[in-house]
């Protein structure tokens, strides 16, 4: 980074021309400040986004994916892990302070972040109230859908307790393929009756995968 013309090294570069001046390598390399023997700062940042699929994927990241990249000790991963956090909750207080269809894309992000890359399945809901801001977001139930029964009393349930008005359905698929199945429509509608008997709306189901989301009622599935 010394090497660098002060122009171009990132600090300077910020604290001249902005943050958006940056590109991802260049922000990250701010965070991991050092880089390891033989391979500098900026060579560093650019290896981790490549190992996990970018800036986007370095956000979903677990624990155990920055534990098993080299470069990568324990201060610099709680370091990019306290970030990641402090991103999260600031989304969540988002969507909690405005309704979430406001931002139809930041629910997106926001679900990716939370179960996109995650290797087991987890069906989750987010619960909200009469204005749509975000209540609660809660792991209901976990395992393939297939072998875990998701059960529809427990979030009736669970609705009923957090006084919510409308949920949006979620769930991951760890392979990535985010086509719905015949299994993921029939347990919408399953979820989608029950719900109504206690007055709550069903908006919307996400299959969430690490390169995106898909929405049901944009496919007319809802």
């Amino acid at each position: 980074m010394k090497d660098l013309p002060a122009a171009l090294r990132p600090r300077e570069k910020m604290l001249s021309m902005g943050p958006q001046a940056l590109a991802d390598t260049e922000l990250l390399a701010l965070l991991l400040r050092t880089g390891l023997q033989g391979l500098g700062v900026l060579q560093l940042a650019e290896k981790v986004l490549n190992d996990l699929g970018g800036l986007s994927g370095l956000l979903r990241a677990q624990p155990a994916q920055l534990s098993g990249i080299k470069g990568l000790g324990p201060a610099k991963r709680s370091e990019l892990i306290a970030v990641m956090e402090l991103a999260r909750r600031a989304m969540t207080r988002e969507l909690s302070e405005q309704p979430v269809f406001t931002s139809p894309q930041m629910v997106k992000d926001y679900l990716r972040m939370h179960i996109g890359a995650l290797p087991h399945e987890v069906f989750s809901v987010m619960f909200l109230d009469s204005q749509q801001r975000l209540i609660a977001c809660e792991e209901m139930f976990r395992g393939t859908l297939s072998q875990t029964s998701v059960y529809p009393r427990e979030v009736v349930k669970r609705a009923l307790a957090l006084n919510a008005a409308s949920v949006i359905l979620a769930h991951n698929h760890p392979s990535g393929v985010l086509e719905p199945s015949r299994a993921d429509e029939l347990l919408t509608q399953t979820l989608k009756s029950s719900l109504a008997l206690v007055d709550v709306r069903v908006l919307d189901h996400f299959v969430v995968g690490a390169g995106g989301a898909l929405s049901f009622a944009e496919r007319g599935l809802l």
